[in-house]
């Protein structure tokens, strides 16, 4: 075997690049990086009715978008069908494979029997020594793998430990079907092997493949790679993860505005840990990262901490930074294109100069972008609830009252515009909170906002002073 670690993330290319597939996919890229071998892709897409050339390129885009980058170019599994299905025939040729001629109705009868007799349900071995002569005519056959069956297949597993299947519980598994195209187990034998790797981490929903698939390198006379399979994702009730919980395709988590390094963040914590730390850049992943720190329990998934986890990267991030990542998730929105137009811009400018206040409220882009609203938003401003209670008769009269003292702040700045408001505030025995809040209310349409000074100064005098203009005129 090389010396040289060499993982592989192999994803099936029949849907979206879900949640549990980007951890997988990360674990293989931070083992690789770690020990600084490779991360090789390979798309399984044997299964040519189910695969999409739509769901390759989400894949594709996924990945790339978590910035988990594989070396070479990928892999697609059903164009090496003809080296397969070369291996297939080695193995008949060497006796540790054999032509199979059971029809659908017999392998269903022997199904039936299986279960009726409390076993599990497999091939019971009829043609395995069966003389070829006795083949009915005008059937093809199919060609199944010679699997032991005495004795047991151990697979010493880095995440699982020693796993043991007895070999009578294991049936001839057919490696090449009856129309001639190889199946999953030998193509992953082949595959793994020629592609030089070393190490497979993958879900432990695969252990049971894991024991075919050892089989298979023995009777080659292959080196088996090094095992480590992990545990699924479960949902915050324990349950296995679904839709309801979180199991979304990576590009949702994208459009819902999470942030590709707090997703590998979050995603690494999912069973895996180093020590106590929470937070960890992705330098200190691939410094932390090893096999034996990955646990045997299935890992929940929380969207309060990822949440929570997102915001702090927000608030880590260089405020232009941001811009342009919000400008990459607006075409995700339902209302994008309009969006983008309605900023335009001196749009981007302001969410830039307010970004500050805008990042400490906020947990992902799209919570941002939607707070960062009043900055673009046309007048008369639409007022939320919260808003509409604090423009009460009270509110506007307050309003009324400080208009004065704001149109003579020169220049417009947050300091004049401060010391303005104070000296409103003491000279009439108020509250603050009982001025900026309806300032607040008129200015941002809501009743919770950046510092008010600081909205003051981003959105310029004359807007200022013509929002509150329309609210005093309301009354």
């Amino acid at each position: 075997m090389s010396e040289k670690v060499i993982t592989r993330f192999a994803p099936s290319p029949t849907g979206y690049l879900h949640i549990g597939g980007a951890r997988t996919a990360l674990f293989n890229w931070l083992y690789a990086r770690a020990k600084g071998g490779k991360m090789l892709l390979r798309i399984e897409d044997t299964d040519q009715a189910r695969s999409t050339e739509g769901a390759i390129l989400a894949i594709l885009d996924g990945l790339r978008w978590l910035e988990l980058t594989w070396d070479g170019e990928p892999v697609y599994q059903f164009a090496r069908a003809e080296r397969h299905r070369e291996i297939a025939e080695q193995l008949l040729a060497q006796g540790k494979a054999y032509r199979c001629y059971a029809s659908a109705e017999e392998l269903q009868a022997m199904r039936e029997k299986a279960r009726a007799e409390g076993r599990a349900p497999g091939y019971d071995g009829t043609w395995r020594d069966r003389d070829t002569s006795a083949a009915p005519a005008g059937i093809r056959p199919a060609i199944r793998f010679k699997a032991p069956r005495e004795g047991e297949t151990v697979i010493e597993d880095r995440v699982q430990g020693r796993v043991v299947f007895a070999n009578k519980e294991l049936d001839d598994l057919v490696i090449l079907r009856s129309d001639g195209t190889p199946t999953y187990n030998l193509s992953v034998v082949v595959d793994d092997h020629d592609m030089g790797i070393t190490h497979v981490i993958r879900g432990d929903d695969h252990l049971t493949n894991a024991a075919r698939q050892t089989q298979i390198f023995k009777a080659l006379g292959w080196d088996t790679p090094v095992y480590a399979h992990v545990p699924l994702i479960h949902g915050p009730d324990g349950a296995k993860l679904s839709k309801r919980h979180g199991a979304l395709g990576v590009e949702a988590y994208r459009a819902m505005g999470y942030l590709p390094a707090a997703l590998r963040n979050y995603l690494v914590r999912l069973g895996w840990s180093h020590g106590d730390d929470e937070i960890m850049s992705t330098e200190d992943m691939v410094r932390w990262f090893d096999l034996d720190a990955i646990g045997r329990s299935a890992a929940r998934f929380d969207f309060v901490k990822l949440e929570n986890l997102n915001g702090h990267y927000l608030r880590a991030m260089p405020d232009a930074e941001i811009v342009e990542r919000l400008k990459a998730v607006l075409p995700e929105l339902p209302d994008g294109a309009a969006l983008q137009e309605r900023i335009g811009a001196e749009g981007w400018r302001k969410i830039e100069r307010a970004m500050p206040g805008l990042k400490e409220r906020a947990t992902t882009l799209v919570e941002l972008l939607d707070n960062a609203s009043f900055l673009f938003a046309t007048r008369p401003l639409a007022l939320d609830e919260g808003a509409r209670r604090l423009l009460d008769k009270s509110g506007r009269e307050t309003l009324a009252a400080i208009l004065p003292q704001l149109e003579s702040v020169e220049p417009w700045a947050v300091a004049g515009l401060e010391a303005a408001v104070r000296n409103f505030v003491d000279s009439g025995g108020l509250k603050l909170g009982k001025v900026a809040q309806p300032l607040r209310a008129a200015l941002t349409g809501r009743s919770i906002s950046p510092g008010i000074f600081d909205v003051l100064e981003v959105l310029g005098r004359e807007e200022s002073l013509a929002r509150l203009r329309d609210q005093v005129h309301a009354g």
